[in-house]
């Protein structure tokens, strides 16, 4: 049963379809969709919970929360075991990256639940006292993706519930199994029935009855930008607010005064991390000519180093990719560069042996590709990096803005002025300094231009799950007002 609604779970009553698994290629499980009305289902039972849970004072929902991060971290084996296996990304990616900081954004926004601030009280229009409410929106309905199932999960449900509001949220066809866990483990630590709810099934079925529902408060969607800009076309038949975190092309310039070792390891890294299935993920290496053929050396022959493996095993550093046919996607770009003229350094193809029934694609560094070419300008979403030199500080800035996107980016440079430029002068959400995908609870992740906007995680992101109120409240003690007279004059 792959549908949870109000507490309990459901079979679903659309179609079924059948997840494989990606490291194997064999049918794993058989799923029974959702319908339209299982998501009306849903959205019933969320709004039903909404007053009850949206009363509580804050204190009694970060009680919750901490709950709620308590017993995560008492199923942390099983969140990771069934990530790994939905996803095929390594077991030490689930075990030491996406349970860990779910965990850790449960425990934040039990905190974050009780700074739910306004403007304090005072005056600001003659004898009349002003005050800020933040109030829930109401019902939240959320789209997450395959890349990091329990991460975005966690992601859409924590601040929403945080301040207040309840939520359906759908989940990748692809990987439902660690949001149903979630949603299991917050009714196991006393979340009320129904401001936790799951649907499971395709985009436009499920996922677009959820947008356009009218019951349906926000919509939150991460994902790619073509689907993106449908969910906006969606969501403004019913005018509700939406917030998106979309593609990304990340930059990742090294100047020549960079750390030449730990921009080649962070290169790497920032590569292949999750299969490269990440939209911070470092795709395009910018990397100032004199540096330049020692930097692709040495990624080319740390690249060669990575193991690609069966995810189960802690010694893997590189899983598989969440499909086949994405893994033929991922290797298409690459023939597609190969055949233009750009040269692949490593990698460049899927591994054989007893790895080719699986969803792999081997860590890849393609050089002499052009700016303009689609494995520059495009969102690969695999284990590809793009290096082109560059000469000038203006022309690695104009470089790293020279796509539609603007999720991510990262400068490499021993030099405060350089690093201080680049935090200013690239487009991006986030800029890391001598580092790449980096990403704490209490910092703020979320996009610039085709990569979306709002935020995710921090408290910057209750701002997007929650309504501002102005409360003004008169002084006057008689029937007169100083303005009125503007409006009309009372004559006597």
């Amino acid at each position: 049963m792959h549908q949870y609604i109000a507490g309990e779970y459901r079979d679903g009553r659309g179609p079924s379809g059948t997840r494989i698994d990606p490291a194997t290629g064999e049918a794993a499980e058989t799923l029974r969709y959702a319908s339209p009305a299982d998501v009306d289902d849903a959205v019933a039972a969320a709004t039903a919970a909404l007053p009850a849970w949206s009363g509580l004072t804050p204190g009694e929902r970060a009680d919750a929360l901490l709950r709620l991060a308590a017993e995560l971290d008492r199923r942390a084996d099983e969140l990771a075991a069934v990530e790994t296996a939905q996803t095929g990304k390594t077991i030490r990616m689930s075990t030491e990256f996406d349970v860990p900081g779910t965990i850790d954004n449960a425990a934040f926004f039990a905190g974050a639940a009780r700074q739910l601030q306004g403007l304090a009280a005072g005056e600001y229009a003659g004898r009349a006292t002003s005050l800020v409410r933040r109030e829930p929106v109401g019902v939240v309905g959320s789209i997450a993706p395959w890349n990091y199932p329990l991460q975005m999960a966690g992601w859409k449900i924590l601040p929403a519930v945080a301040a207040g509001n309840t939520i359906v949220l759908k989940p990748s066809e692809l990987t439902p199994g660690t949001t149903l866990l979630l949603a299991e483990a917050a009714a196991a630590a006393g979340l009320p029935d129904g401001v936790i709810n799951v649907v499971t099934g395709p985009g436009p079925s499920v996922g677009e009855h959820l947008v356009r529902h009218p019951g349906v408060a926000m919509t939150s969607f991460t994902g790619s930008t073509a689907v993106g800009r449908r969910i906006m076309a969606l969501a403004a038949e019913t005018a509700k607010r939406v917030h998106l975190e979309l593609g990304g092309k990340a930059p990742f310039v090294v100047f020549d005064d960079a750390d030449l070792e730990a921009a080649a390891r962070g290169a790497v890294a920032g590569a292949i991390i999750n299969g490269g299935q990440d939209c911070t993920a470092a795709t395009r290496a910018y990397v100032q000519r004199p540096l330049f053929a020692a930097f692709t050396a040495r990624v080319a022959e740390l690249m060669d180093q990575v193991v690609v493996g069966d995810p189960t095993d802690p010694e893997t550093d590189l899983g598989a990719l969440i499909t086949h046919a994405h893994r033929d996607k991922v290797a298409g770009f690459v023939d597609r560069a190969r055949a233009a003229g750009a040269r692949v350094l490593a990698g460049g193809a899927a591994p054989d042996g007893a790895l080719a029934a699986g969803a792999f694609y081997r860590p890849t560094l393609v050089v002499d590709a052009a700016q303009d070419s689609e494995i520059v300008q495009r969102e690969v979403f695999g284990p590809v990096l793009v290096a082109l030199p560059f000469d000038t500080d203006d022309e690695a800035i104009a470089l790293a803005n020279d796509t539609p996107y603007g999720l991510a980016a990262s400068a490499w440079t021993t030099s405060l002025a350089r690093s201080l430029r680049a935090s200013e002068e690239i487009q991006a959400g986030c800029v890391w300094l001598n580092d790449h995908i980096t990403i704490t609870s209490e910092m703020p992740h979320g996009g610039y231009k085709a990569s979306g906007f709002g935020k995710d995680m921090s408290a910057y992101s209750l701002e997007e799950y929650t309504n501002v109120k102005h409360v003004l409240a008169s002084r006057e003690s008689g029937p007169e007002r100083p303005w009125h007279d503007t409006v009309f004059r009372v004559r006597r």
